[in-house]
């Protein structure tokens, strides 16, 4: 029999959507459950029935909906300035080369970044931080990448270490530094690479600032060979990987990353069988972003019915960023996937949650409610989770737990 402690938090007269596949119901509900939570996990689920009549510590949820806390795996949260004025000189029929001959495109957050000092880059990202955190999200990833200097790269790898320690959020902060060739490199982008794996990527390892090591392997960023490079200069750090990948064509970019074992692939709305095949060995997860694809019109959608034919775990995030997604809403996000690409409700749940969980090395431990889990949670005043979905409009959020502690 279970034996509760005095310091024990007991959640009851609520509805579980666990989003644990092994319970076999949508969304993995369970109905007359209660919660109990020891410390930052989860010690049990159990029936209600069960529980004993004198309660150390009981949270009567009214017939709450909870659900894992919301995890954004890819986002690039720190940055400055923003490109309104170039994405209305888009709209208005100028080219994106002109536009970046006048100095604009990433080279504009990059030279905005570099300027910005670290206290200003973290008001900024503290924003857009809280935007997210609102929504019920638990878990963010940040990566670097508008720096491309190992001055401005390290600043940013902080600012994000600085958001870790002042909110309740949990960061995982990756390495973006192949993101662009940045302008003092435009003659020479190989230099680049190798100032990126011989010096920048060791030097920000050691000072512990990065969990994994991201890429752009794209004809606009770098090429296979030069992302290949900076993958095994990761792997024998022991550094895991990702990849924004197939974003805008198919150079392989996601056979790649699954030949290093990589936790995700990202974008990906060019992957063809042989990816798809490669992923469903590997493990990787296909992190979709259907922001970008709004914001830049795109036509090519990724490849989602061949990914679900072939077991591929599919992860949902904002991408936020200044140029191609600006929007801090992971339930507008999970909207898109399904309206724009064609995923189910529960597939877009189980993509801000166990997958993202997954995308971001933390599978075992995040994304599911279930025993030794960390009790990350979102309470909300819905029955179903369909409506966070169906109307990102509408946030109904009533309670974040944050490792067993609400906000």
């Amino acid at each position: 029999m279970l034996q509760l402690h005095p310091d024990d938090v007991i959640w009851r007269n609520l509805r579980l959507a666990t989003l644990d596949p092994s319970h076999g119901t949508p969304y993995g509900l369970l109905e007359n459950r209660a919660l109990i939570v020891r410390g930052e996990t989860i010690l049990a689920i159990v029936p209600e029935p069960d529980l004993p009549a004198d309660l150390p510590r009981a949270i009567d949820l009214e017939g709450r909906l909870v659900t894992p806390g919301l995890i954004d795996c890819h986002t690039h949260l720190v940055f400055g300035g923003d490109r309104a004025a170039e994405w209305e000189q888009r709209l208005n029929g100028v080219s994106y080369q002109t536009i970046s001959a006048q100095g604009g495109g990433i080279n504009a957050t990059v030279s905005a970044t570099r300027d910005s000092t670290a206290d200003q880059l973290e008001q900024l990202a503290q924003q857009r931080l809280e935007r997210l955190m609102r929504e019920g999200v638990t878990t963010v990833e940040i990566k670097s990448g508008y720096g491309l200097n190992d001055e401005a790269e390290e600043k940013m790898l902080r600012v994000a270490q600085r958001l870790a320690q002042t909110n309740p959020v949990e960061i995982s902060p990756t390495l973006l530094a192949a993101h662009a060739v940045p302008r003092e490199y435009r003659h020479d982008p190989d230099a680049y690479v190798d100032h990126v794996c011989q010096h920048m990527l060791p030097a920000l390892w050691e000072k512990r600032l990065f969990e994994a090591v991201d890429v752009f392997c794209e004809n606009v960023g770098f090429t296979l060979a030069q992302s290949e490079r900076v993958f095994q200069a990761a792997q024998a750090l022991g550094i895991p990987i990702k990849g924004h990948v197939e974003q805008l064509s198919n150079l392989g970019g996601t056979a790649l990353v699954s030949r290093y074992r990589g936790l995700s692939a990202d974008h990906i709305e060019y992957l063809d069988d042989a990816g798809v095949a490669a992923m469903a060995h590997s493990g990787t997860v296909a992190v979709l972003l259907p922001g970008a694809f709004y914001f830049l019109q795109e036509r090519q959608r990724p490849p989602v019915d061949r990914l679900r034919q072939q077991g591929v775990p599919m992860a949902v995030a904002t991408d936020y960023n200044p140029g191609t997604s600006p929007f801090a809403s992971l339930h507008l996000a999970m909207n898109m996937a399904c309206v724009q690409f064609g995923l189910t409700p529960e597939e877009a749940w189980a993509g801000v949650t166990r997958h993202a969980a997954k995308a971001l090395g933390r599978g075992e431990t995040h994304g599911q409610l279930k025993a030794g889990f960390v009790a990350d949670l979102a309470v909300w005043d819905a029955r179903s989770p369909v409506e966070m979905v169906y109307e990102p409009g509408r946030n109904p959020l009533y309670q974040r737990v944050f490792r067993g502690r609400i906000q």
